[in-house]
Parts: structure tokens; sequence; C-alpha cells
């Protein structure tokens, strides 16, 4: 386990798909992160890749060949190598081999940097194209999940979310794990939503987004809130575990997708998925504040 610190946060970060661990408030220890009770939800912020979501009937085709792959992809169960650490960054980095080769047949390099600054820890995704002819699809995307309610003394139906800029966004509905592309509307982001279980009775809330954004998890109740900023995603996940009284919402900026319900299969038509050039390389980013 790996531990970075600044003035204002402790945060832990494993080596087992270079996911986040913990982010606590260094003054008052409040612990921001969900922290994985299998009950409900036994993972905490994993990243997603090459996939976001599941796959029409868990494969897809490239080259004329199958390929199986589970939801949101493999790289949150491999152990990745730390290249660089700091007191409050560290860089951690998967590379394609013979194992990944089987289910996703491109030569990748994928590197997940955490740093910190003030009460933000930002969290940077660098996919590299290392082979020199063939070009490569790919998605990628973030699933933090967060305690809520944040203390003792307020409820999960005590928050809200917010966004800026304050405009509607167009949602997009899923019909099982897929997408119902035909019953997109607009959602109601231009407003604040109240949190309350029925939202997420059919699984996640799906976004449309494009420019800078912040989602946030917020409470009238008290100070302590989450804000999560990013910019250029085109689409995010907001989820929390369905008919359940879990106490954990996710806010998560894709590049990627899953699935519609009329997906082809074919890797090069999929919804949502980017392209790498040969020896190409992509980078994003985004951002988590604590309140």
């Amino acid at each position: 386990m790996i531990t970075l610190e600044n003035q204002y946060l402790v945060v832990t970060v494993s080596e087992k798909g270079a996911e986040l661990t913990s982010v606590k408030n260094k003054e008052n220890q409040i612990e921001y992160l969900w922290q994985g009770d299998p009950s409900f939800w036994k993972r905490q912020a994993p990243v997603l890749f090459p996939f976001v979501g599941r796959l029409k009937n868990d494969q897809y085709e490239y080259n004329h060949k199958t390929y199986h792959m589970s939801q949101h992809g493999f790289a949150r169960d491999y152990t990745f190598n730390v290249t660089h650490q700091s007191e409050s960054e560290v860089a951690l980095e998967l590379t394609a081999n013979e194992a990944t080769k089987e289910n996703y047949p491109f030569d990748f390099r994928l590197t997940l940097t955490y740093s910190l600054e003030k009460q933000t820890v930002r969290v940077a995704y660098q996919v590299e194209n290392l082979n020199h002819q063939e070009k490569m699809y790919f998605s990628i995307g973030g699933h933090p999940g967060f305690n809520i309610p944040l203390t003792n003394e307020t409820s999960f139906q005590d928050y809200y979310l917010s966004f800026l800029p304050k405009r509607s966004r167009t949602v997009i509905p899923l019909k099982g794990s897929y997408l119902d592309l035909e019953n997109r509307t607009l959602g109601q982001t231009n407003t604040d939503i109240a949190l309350r279980r029925a939202l997420f009775d059919q699984d996640a809330l799906i976004y449309e987004t494009k420019n800078k954004n912040t989602f946030s998890i917020r409470s009238d109740k008290t100070p302590h809130g989450i804000a999560v900023s990013f910019e250029n995603f085109p689409y995010v996940g907001i989820w929390s575990p369905a008919k359940q009284d879990a106490p954990l919402v996710c806010i998560e900026p894709w590049f990627g997708i899953a699935d519609a319900t009329d997906a082809s299969g074919k890797l090069e038509e999929k919804m949502g998925i980017q392209l790498l050039e040969p020896n190409g390389q992509f980078n994003c980013h985004y951002d988590i504040t604590i309140e």
C-alpha cells in the first residue's frame, strides 16, 4: 500500500488495480472514500480499462476474431508497477502481456498518476499504443465511490447532487446493462437533485458531458462534501447499488460507455470508443476535491 500526504490530505493507493483505497481529511480524519464493504460493493475506485461498462454478450469482434471481456475491463484486477513516487505523488504502470492479449490484442501501456494539491486528489490517465504499425481501440474511465453520509449526524437523504455549469444534459437510460438510446432525454442537471434511493432503481444515471464540469455531493446539514471535476470527458455516470440502503455514491467520468442494446459487436463501431494511432498517446485527468 502506498501513502501520499500533504498539509490537508492522507491518501492511500493499492498496487492492485492502481486503485485509490483511502482519502482522508488530515485534520478531522473524515474518510471520504468508500471502504469496500462487500455486502454492498467490494471495490472502491477502480480504473475502467480497456472498456467502460458492459459489452453486449460480454464479447466483441476485431479483425474477424471474437474476444471475451467482463464488465469494465481487466485493469482493475492486475497488479501495477510503481514507476515514480514522492511524498505527494505516485505513478503506476501496467503493460500488455500474454495474459491481457488473450482478451485484448493490443500493445498498450497504461499509467495512472495520483497527485495531491491542497484538498484535491488528481487522477491522471495516460494510455500509450506501443505498436509501431497498428492502431489501437480503447475506453477508459473512473469509478470512485464516496461515503454518503460523511458524518454521523447526517443521513443519505440529507445530501444532494449539484452540477456546474447548471444546465440540462442529455441522460441515457439503461435497459438491463445496455444503453437504451431511443429513450434519451434531457436530464434536470440545471438544478440540484436530492439524493434518494429511487434515483438508482434502474442502475446508473448516465449523462453526456462536454467542456468543463463539476459534479458534487453536498448537504445543507454539514459543510463536508465532495466535488469531482473533469474536462472534455464525453460521459459521466452516477451510481449507487440499486434497491439497497448502500451508504455510498459513485461519480464516474468516462471516455467510453457500455454497449447499446442494438450494438453490432464490432470494436470499430462501438459507441464512445477511443482510437490511438501507432505510437499514439492519450492523456486525461479528473480531480476529487474534499470539502
